[in-house]
């Protein structure tokens, strides 16, 4: 009697049309996907990492391969030219857009004279940011976690304090090594106060080193006292409280870390440097790894044996065994690919609702290059009687064949038939474009021609615009999170720079991703700065967005005012003052010299001081009214 098929719907049952993927009781094949079947996996997360599988075959040709554990040798002959590659690097082209710039707000204000302190503050952390995102290589690191969000559904961030490097380090992580331990209570959006990374270490015959499980662990707890480096009965090397000093009738008693106070109900606080409160909790780092023959069920990556593990060591020698990192968050970002479903925490793949297309698509590409076989090299038969029926043709260019009295030749034609599978190869294309909401114009395999403006590219794009809207607000919280851990890390470590600096609400910033008609929105900024509706500060900025080579918008402006003779002028007679004028060109204004004071002619031989020239001359007015 045959079971019932399990109807699963949940974030990848997107994928229960593929027997391979969803069995008759909804779980994956256990020969194509085994890691998702490993002893340590939690059963919630076995879908989850089957999918991930399942699409990198996608994305690496290789979903052959894996339909080969079901349908046997014959699924290896299907034939995939790369489409779904290409569909993840057009969107994760897209997604990123043309630059990636960290901004924070003010930082703009620096240097102006109506410009207060903060904004002064805002520019130094913003230098810093993007100092950091070079040394970082930060422009690559953002490639490789969409490419994985766009492709697989989900992206990592892991971000750390490096005390050798003497600053902060940004790591990429497969989602499918990512195992948050969410509440049951959250709705998706609360973060996770415990993370586990975990992967299986393959066995090093060269080393002697067996089968293993690595896992790293951050865990958001309450504050305890010190640890030090220590050793267990059997030598294993652990974390272990600091006791004080015995002292007559004291007990030794467990010592607090530095800062830490205890408060009026016994609790431990601590005041971080990017806040004023007192904090109760701290994030303990734990990285360990299991030899997997001692892992016997029941037991998943969340609860290991703790007395079988061997604790890794830092640069510093610090035993990774719960290692105090003193901050008061998790340094791990996840990205997910599209807003989740309420109550959920991962997203979804770009490939998840066209996957079906890309099936048909390698089909008709197989039986593509079959026709094209038989059309390059038709089919031939010979009809009637052949000179020597014993001799065996050959059909090759420049051969004749001598046939016997009736005899005939013909060929199977097959050039119909292969114009039609190309036919259906292009609506496919063209249904997986649409329902990717992909348009023509951002594949790059429609004419430039047929738009006859910049309009009606825009038009054209609207399917585009939204979908990489809903994308990028999936993103948005993850591009504010980024900068925010990176400036508290930088002040976790002391490093000197940012000693003093506040945490500013910093962001990162995506540049366009849609061609612009540049000619046409030259025209319009011309037309409306001719027009004194915009500032040239809002002009320049709107060159700067469309592409146009300026560094720095506001450097920009002041070149422009500095050849502004005309603007000048025009200053110079509003508000008659010299320096104003000189400080609008951005020179110095000339030196002017005193005036000399002013002598009057003298009526004889002798000199007559000013003032009794002067009175000489009121009193001949005086005189002469007189007269009058």
């Amino acid at each position: 009697m045959s079971r019932a098929r399990a109807a699963i719907i949940d974030r990848w049952s997107t994928f229960n049309y593929k027997p391979l993927y969803s069995d008759n009781l909804g779980m994956p094949n256990r020969r194509a996907f085994p890691e998702a079947h490993a002893t340590w996996v939690p059963a919630a997360d076995e879908r989850r990492l089957a999918a991930y599988k399942l699409l990198t075959a996608y994305d690496q040709n290789q979903a052959a391969e894996l339909a080969a554990f079901r349908d046997g040798d014959e699924a290896r002959e299907r034939r995939e030219f790369g489409d779904p590659s290409m569909f993840v690097d057009t969107i994760t082209s897209y997604v990123l857009g043309d630059e990636q710039t960290i901004t924070v707000p003010g930082a703009e204000h620096a240097g102006q004279d109506t410009a207060n302190p903060d904004a002064a503050t805002a520019e130094r952390v913003q230098t810093l940011l993007r100092e950091w995102a070079d040394e970082e290589l930060l422009a690559m690191r953002l490639l490789q976690t969409e490419r994985k969000a766009v492709s697989l559904g989900d992206g990592v961030y892991l971000l750390h304090w490096d005390a050798d490097k003497q600053r902060v380090r940004i790591k990429t992580y497969d989602p499918g090594f990512y195992f948050p331990i969410i509440d049951e209570d959250s709705d998706g959006s609360d973060y996770p106060d415990r993370v586990h990374f975990a992967w299986e270490l393959p066995e090093d015959k060269a080393r002697r080193l067996p089968a293993r499980l690595r896992r790293i662990t951050y865990h958001l707890d309450w504050i305890r006292p010190q640890t030090a480096n220590g050793v267990d009965r059997v030598g294993r090397a652990l974390r272990a409280p600091v006791m004080s000093e015995a002292d007559g009738d004291q007990v030794a008693q467990p010592v607090l870390g530095p800062g830490d106070t205890l408060d009026a109900n016994g609790s431990i606080t601590r005041v971080y440097p990017w806040s004023d409160r007192p904090s109760y909790k701290t994030v303990y780092l734990t990285d360990a790894v299991w030899e997997l023959g001692d892992l016997k069920a029941p037991i998943d990556v969340d609860s290991l044996p703790m007395d079988k593990a061997q604790f890794a060591t830092n640069g510093q020698g610090e035993v990774l065994d719960r290692l105090d990192l003193y901050q008061d968050f998790i340094p791990v970002i996840h990205v997910p690919n599209t807003v989740p479903e309420p109550g959920e925490h991962w997203g979804q793949s770009s490939l998840a609702k066209v996957l079906q297309v890309f099936d048909e698509l390698s089909g008709a590409d197989t039986d593509s290059g079959k026709a094209s076989a038989t059309t390059g090299s038709p089919i031939l038969a010979i009809s009637g009687q052949a000179v020597n029926s014993r001799d065996q043709y050959v059909s090759a260019p420049g051969v004749v064949w001598l046939l016997g009295e009736g005899g005939s030749m013909t060929s199977v034609e097959t050039s119909s038939n292969l114009a039609e599978l190309r036919n259906h190869i292009h609506d496919l294309k063209d249904r997986a474009a649409t329902t990717a909401r992909l348009p023509a114009v951002a594949l790059g395999t429609s004419d430039p021609a047929q738009y006859d403006s910049g309009y009606q590219m825009e038009l054209a794009l609207g399917p585009l615009d939204s979908l990489i809207a809903s994308m990028r607000l999936a993103r948005d919280h993850a591009d504010r999170l980024l900068p925010k851990f990176v400036q508290r890390l930088f002040q976790a470590g002391q490093h000197p720079d940012w000693v003093g600096l506040p945490v500013l609400p910093a962001k990162l910033t995506r540049g366009a991703y849609t061609p612009t008609d540049k000619a046409a929105v030259l025209e319009e900024v011309t037309k409306a700065r001719a027009a004194k509706v915009i500032s040239l500060e809002t002009a320049v900025r709107r060159l700067q967005e469309i592409g146009w080579p300026i560094e720095d918008a506001e450097e920009e402006i002041l070149r422009i005012d500095a050849r502004s003779f005309e603007d000048a002028r025009n200053l110079a007679d509003a508000l008659n003052n010299p320096e104003e004028v000189a400080r609008f060109l951005g020179r110095q204004a000339p030196d002017t010299p005193e005036a000399p004071p002013v002598i009057l002619p003298a009526t004889d031989d002798t000199t007559i001081p000013p003032q009794t020239a002067q009175q000489t001359a009121e009193e001949g007015e005086q005189e002469g009214r007189g007269n009058t």
